[in-house]
This record gives structure tokens, sequence and C-alpha cells, in this order.
């Protein structure tokens, strides 16, 4: 199967360790059709937003008729929408929790600081946590412009190593499963997020996956790179489990007559 996109992707005016240019010129090796790039505008990473903007719309006339490339934005759902503002199209995520702290803690950085916050916060109360959680991610349309929903679960990313829920348990899938049915009803698709694929983990994964079929719910694959190399990384490890789950298509990203649209992809 041809990939035809990844619209998750950071570069060097972010987190990212590969410029706009060295990704887009990935993306034309590899034969895709469109790229997203997705700087972060959170509450840790600042871009310098009007000239990331800048800088995404020269390479848009520079790639014409080559490759489509889409300006998007990471916005993480407790900040500012503002920053959304000019885009083509915005990934709705949570990072973060709303607690006081002197820096922002984020369940995804580094093991050490999950574990913190969980115990700090929450008692060592993980299903509590992940109940916080999941009632923030159901409500990512509410705050922000999104267009899709980004790797739904990342509060799962450190289980391996901390073993802090049993994602299996109904006490934990009831609050995820309420935000996901809830996010569906507004009609937002859901990337299939592979930066963790080369371990088995996708987000969604698992039950969660399968939940999300069962609702109709849309899709599109993005690997979440922040290197060229890693422009469709997983999607191979995604598209096995997508259709073990049920799903017959996936979608790609484009701009017709300025609107940004999904169009289906069967796989």
């Amino acid at each position: 199967m041809r990939f035809q996109g990844n619209y998750h992707t950071h570069s060097t005016l972010c987190d990212g360790k590969s410029t706009l240019r060295e990704n887009a010129e990935e993306a034309l090796r590899l034969g895709l059709v469109s790229l997203g790039f997705s700087g972060h505008m959170d509450a840790d990473v600042h871009m310098d937003f009007p000239q990331y903007l800048s800088e995404v719309r020269s390479l848009q006339r520079e790639y014409a008729g080559r490759l489509e490339i889409l300006c998007g934005v990471e916005l993480d759902n407790l900040y500012d929408p503002r920053y959304a503002e000019g885009t083509d199209y915005v990934i709705g995520s949570t990072h973060f929790l709303d607690v006081e702290y002197e820096r922002p803690l984020s369940v995804d950085d580094t093991p050490e600081d999950m574990a913190f916050l969980l115990e700090q916060f929450y008692g060592g109360d993980a299903l509590k946590l992940c109940r916080d959680y999941y009632r923030i991610e159901a409500g990512i349309c509410d705050r922000i412009p999104c267009t899709f929903v980004g790797h739904f679960d990342l509060v799962t990313k450190f289980n391996h190593l901390l073993h802090f829920v049993d994602e299996t348990d109904p006490r934990y899938l009831a609050p995820a499963k309420e935000a996901m049915e809830a996010l569906v009803r507004k009609g937002l698709p859901f990337e299939i997020n592979t930066r963790q694929a080369h371990r088995g983990k996708l987000f969604p994964g698992g039950g969660l996956l399968k939940h999300l079929r069962s609702l109709g719910g849309e899709i599109l694959f993005s690997s979440d790179a922040h290197h060229y190399t890693k422009l469709i990384d997983g999607f191979d490890v995604a598209l096995e489990a997508v259709r073990a789950a049920g799903f017959d298509h996936i979608n790609y990203l484009t701009v017709r007559d300025g609107k940004t649209v999904f169009v289906p992809q069967g796989i």
C-alpha cells in the first residue's frame, strides 16, 4: 500500500531535529502526496509562530505541484487557542493535567515527571489521574478549534515502565471510552499515532482501537515525526492493527477551495 502523507511532523522550529526542508525532501523521496507540519505551541515548547507560518507558507509555494504541504499546529488542550489562527489544521492533544506547579508537568515527557505527577497530585491513585486525563481529553473541541485528535491515550506512554495502571481494567477503560464516544459524536477523526510502534505501542491501542471502530470513528495515520527519517515509521504496524480492528479505510488531508478536508483511502 502506498501511504499518502504524514500530518504530525515537528521541525527544528519547535522540538524536532530536522528542518522543514529536510522533512519535505524526505517526503518527496518516499513518494508522499502531502506533508503536514504541526509545530508545538504548548506551555513547555514554543515556536516563533510568525516565523513558522512564514517559512511553511514559503515551502508550500516552492513545492507546489510536487508535494502538497499543509501548515498545521499541535495545540495542547489547556493552552491558548489563538495560536491556531492562520493554520490549515489543528491537532488537539492533551499533554498536561490541570495542576499547579513551578514548571509544566506533562504525562509524556519523562517517566520521572509522570511518577512525580502521580504521587504529588494524585496520591498514587492512577485511576483518578486517568479519569482526570480523559475528562480533559473529552473537551478538546470545546477548548480549541480541533481538526483531529492527537495520541488519544498518551497518558499510558510510560505505563510499560511504571506499571501504574492495568489498561484492560474496566475502571480504566470506562472514562477512556466515554471520552472517545464524546469526541466521535462531535465528528472528530483520530490519528493512529505510530511514534511508539517500534515497541508495539499505538495510540489509541488495543481495545480502544477496536472500540473506535465500533463507534464508526474516522482515522488517519501520523508518525509524530521529530526527525525526517521517521516520517512514516510504524505505518506498516498501524496498517495491520487497523485492519485487524475492522477498519476498511484511512484518511489523508488535502486543501480544497481553501478548506482542509479528509479524503478516504481504502486499505
